[in-house]
Parts: structure tokens; C-alpha cells; sequence
């Protein structure tokens, strides 16, 4: 198992450097928006993008999800997987999925873990937050071991924990997965890109918005209390939200709402603001 979170770790060479390099992009674009700039705040909270919207006849406000690095496995066919080729899941044969602990197209293995529901809902900041229906989200996560599919060695050959749903009339979207792991360096936490359509998402990389959705500290205690999560405790130790390259800036838009038991499974939830 050591052997394991080892080959992990080394298999993120650039990912620390690569979610840096993008943090501090972003931070200079909030400098430059000055002190001037007014950002609403309201039922989805947050001061932490420019884009928000507001509606005075329900007093309903919202905020945009903060653009943020995909990092370096995202398999949407913008950076290398295995053996060098562009792995792009979203163009394989059944990644439409809300149930994505399992691999699919020809791989076979299940991710072993703790239960979680993930709850999205998509909301428009450019129209008083009204419920984005037909919209697409592919979304991605590690392993209990902190390891990512398509691109750590010993799973390079899986592509589970990772699938595509679309949105319904109330802006929601569901997925079924266990509950990620910690690894070396960053907060726990789930990417996700936003499409228009599903034809845009399993066309390839041609998202509207990417941003990661960062896990309560209580749950994340409870999770890696379970055997299953090897070294996640010790890593969970060693960062904090607040210092975490990504939600070190702020993470009121990003921090999920998370109930629930390790036997009984977790239920995550959090609203998605984008502008279309």
C-alpha cells in the first residue's frame, strides 16, 4: 500500500506547479478589478468572482463559480495521459453515466470507498439565477489513495471516477461515486467542467466554465478514518483550507454542504453559478 501512495505521489510532477501558476494568474485579475468593484452576495454566497446577478422582485442573488485550473489529469483531452497520448474520457463510449464508480468502454475495475451522492445545481448569474436546464457537467475525482484514473501508473488502464450528466428542468444534476481521498499537498476536492449542451461535452474540451468543489473537514476526518484511505489522514493533517493552493483565496462558492455517515454514505451539495 506505502508502494502505492508512493507511485502516486511522484506521478504529480506538475500538478502543485501547474495549480499555482494558475492561482496567481488569478489573484492578479482580482487586484486589477480594485476596490471598486462590488460583488453580491446572497443564498450561494461569496465574494470571489466579478460575474454575479440579482433579482430585487425575490431578493434572490447568486455568484459565479470561480474559474480554477483543471489540473494536470483532467483526461478531457487537454493534457497527456498515459504513455503520452491526450486522454479525453469525454469522447469515449459511455461516459454519459450518473453512477461512475466503475470504469466503462472495455475497462472493468470499481473504486473502492465510502459512499457519496454529489447534488449540483446550475444557476444563471446573467438571468436572477434562474435554473439552468440542458447544461452538461463532467466531473472527476481521485481514488481513496489519491490516485487518478487514465493517468497514475497503477490505474492508467481505468477511467472510473469520472462521467457526464446533464442537467433537468431544475438545474440539477446527480452523481453517485465514493468520497475522494487526500493526497500530498492539496485540500480534498472534485473538478468539474461545465458545458452549454451535451453535444459540446462529448465533443471534446469546449467548456464554459471549470472550477473544483472543496469537502467539509469533518466528513473528510470521519472519511479517512476507514481503511480504505490510506495516508489520507496523515495528508489531511498536514494542509488547511485556508492554505490550500486553489481555495486559499476564498472558498465560501466552493465548499460543499455535507451530510451523512460512513456506513449510511455521504450526500454532497452545492450550487453552481455560471453566466450564459
Amino acid at each position: 500500500m506505502l508502494e502505492a501512495m508512493q507511485a502516486h505521489k511522484h506521478s504529480h510532477p506538475e500538478g502543485l506547479a501547474h495549480d499555482l501558476s494558475t492561482l496567481l494568474q488569478r489573484r492578479q485579475a482580482l487586484a486589477w478589478l480594485g476596490a471598486g468593484a462590488t460583488v453580491l452576495l446572497g443564498a450561494c454566497g461569496g465574494t470571489e468572482d466579478e460575474e454575479s446577478s440579482s433579482s430585487s422582485s425575490s431578493g434572490t442573488s447568486c455568484s459565479a463559480i470561480p474559474q480554477e485550473t483543471a489540473g494536470p489529469y483532467p483526461g478531457d483531452g487537454t493534457n497527456a495521459g498515459a504513455g503520452g497520448s491526450t486522454a479525453n474520457a469525454l469522447t469515449q463510449s459511455g461516459i454519459v453515466r450518473s453512477v461512475i464508480t466503475s470504469s466503462f468502454n472495455g475497462a472493468s475495475a470499481t473504486a473502492a470507498g465510502i459512499a457519496l451522492t454529489l447534488r449540483l445545481q446550475l444557476v444563471n448569474t446573467a438571468n436572477s439565477c434562474a435554473s439552468l436546464a440542458g447544461f452538461a457537467v463532467y466531473l472527476w475525482h481521485c481514488d481513496a489513495l489519491g490516485r487518478y484514473s487514465m493517468y497514475s501508473p497503477a490505474i492508467a488502464g481505468e477511467n472510473y471516477l469520472r462521467g457526464v450528466q446533464v442537467s433537468d428542468t431544475a438545474g440539477d444534476v446527480t452523481f453517485t461515486t465514493i468520497f475522494p481521498g487526500c493526497y500530498d499537498g492539496r485540500w480534498p476536492h472534485i473538478h468539474f467542467e461545465v458545458f452549454s449542451s451535451l453535444s459540446a461535452a462529448t465533443g471534446g474540451n469546449n467548456d464554459i466554465r471549470t472550477s473544483q468543489l472543496a469537502l467539509p473537514k469533518a466528513a473528510c476526518s470521519a472519511v479517512y478514518a476507514d481503511s480504505r484511505y490510506t495516508g489520507s489522514a496523515a495528508n489531511l493533517a498536514g494542509t488547511s483550507l485556508s492554505g490550500d493552493n486553489v481555495f486559499g483565496d476564498g472558498s465560501s462558492l466552493q465548499l460543499a454542504s455535507v451530510t451523512g455517515s460512513n456506513n449510511a454514505g455521504y450526500v454532497a451539495t452545492l450550487q453552481l453559478g455560471v453566466a450564459a
